[in-house]
């Protein structure tokens, strides 16, 4: 029978506890939400909601076509300049999901020939962007410099490592400066993945390259997501002018997908012009995730130490922590489950998001929430 198969897969996922559904939430939820990553709280900021609004009233519903025919409006336009300034880069290109520019940063930057090193705990897209090249890739121990340096040192030409800035199952940086040093050293390329950096890290959340001293430095490139900090929906790659219209003309993901609707870079523009005006918010994201883990390590669970605005909570089975996330959400708290196979080490955990918009009472509910609930 065709896809025959399909069905002993499903046996076996409700097996394991593995089982993946779709969630519906209404518009006006009563959860505390910490499993969203609106780190900033814009997502339904009415600066940014009526921007998204006024941006599809004057440009239309969609962006007609791909952004090399229709689909690039002047909204488009103002903000790659503008992400490309606040975040020290010479220049961005716009696409329609963050997990494209991974595809696109990855594929057009890694040739065939060419060399491809990459982090053990990589997001999927970069994993993905890996898996589509026409590079050879070795994936090397997470967060790990030297092993960068061991792989690098094949002495094949061209070279790119590739890693997140931070990681999105525990939250933890990858030591930024240590693989800038080595990719100079090899005159290799370094793509990072700044979706849990930008808006979080840096002067005024202006992300972890920003803030490592690495924006803007040649063979430096990096993508970000709009639909974190920024509230909204997309993704976006910064680097060198010549690396971007590299792309303009080489990237797939960017040459044959629509573009970006204008709704959605109406929204990021305006909340990336907040972000300018209230730089405070990303200093408020980061001193709430260091205090969810706080008052969690203190009431004795086993939470990883964030470094930007992801808080890890170890759970002790996929089982227990579908569960767990489970009994918290009828607890009034929506928490996120991390299971294999999207955590590279196997280990099931409850995945925490810092906001810049909770207060400190809301910290502690949610902690009490937790412990409450814990299998």
């Amino acid at each position: 029978m065709a896809f025959g198969w399909i069905d002993e897969q499903a046996r076996a996922r409700r097996r394991t506890g593995l089982v993946r559904t779709l969630r519906p939430r209404a518009a006006d939820s009563p959860l505390l939400d910490l499993a969203s990553n609106d780190y900033l709280g814009l997502a339904r900021h009415p600066e940014i909601t009526e921007a998204a609004a006024e941006a599809a009233r004057v440009w239309g519903g969609g962006s007609t076509g791909s952004r090399l025919v229709t689909g690039t409006t002047e909204l488009h336009g103002d903000l790659e300049r503008e992400l490309a300034e606040f975040c020290g880069f010479e220049a961005a290109l716009v696409f329609s999901s963050g997990y494209a520019a991974n595809l696109a940063a990855v594929t057009a930057l890694a040739p065939h020939g060419s060399l491809i090193v990459s982090d053990s705990g990589n997001h999927a897209s970069l994993i993905d962007g890996c898996r589509l090249a026409h590079g050879t890739t070795q994936v090397v121990a997470h967060a790990d410099p030297q092993a960068f340096r061991k792989a690098l040192d094949t002495r094949r030409r061209p070279a790119v490592a590739v890693s997140d800035t931070v990681f999105s199952v525990d939250g933890d940086a990858a030591p930024l400066a240590e693989l800038a040093v080595v990719c100079r050293e090899f005159d290799a390329g370094l793509i990072m993945d700044d979706a849990h950096g930008l808006g979080v890290l840096g002067t005024g959340g202006r992300g972890a390259l920003h803030a490592a001293g690495l924006a803007g430095a040649p063979g430096v490139v990096v993508t970000v997501t709009l639909s974190k900090s920024l509230g909204s929906q997309g993704g976006a790659v910064l680097g060198p002018a010549h690396v971007i219209d590299h792309l303009v003309n080489a990237a797939r993901t960017f040459i044959f997908d629509t573009g970006l609707a204008p709704a959605a870079a109406g929204a990021a523009l305006a909340a990336l012009r907040l972000l300018r005006r209230e730089p405070e918010r990303a200093a408020r994201a980061r001193a709430v995730a260091t205090a969810l883990h706080a008052r969690l390590t203190a009431e004795g669970h086993e939470a990883v130490r964030p470094d930007a605005a992801v808080v890890s909570v170890r759970a002790p089975s996929p089982e227990q922590a579908v569960r767990w996330a489970a009994d918290c959400r009828s607890a009034g708290l929506a928490v996120g489950c991390f299971r294999p196979p999207s955590v590279p080490d196997g280990i099931s955990r409850l995945r925490l998001t810092a906001r810049a918009d909770l207060s400190d009472g809301q910290v502690e509910h949610a902690v009490r929430v937790i412990g409450e609930t814990r299998p």
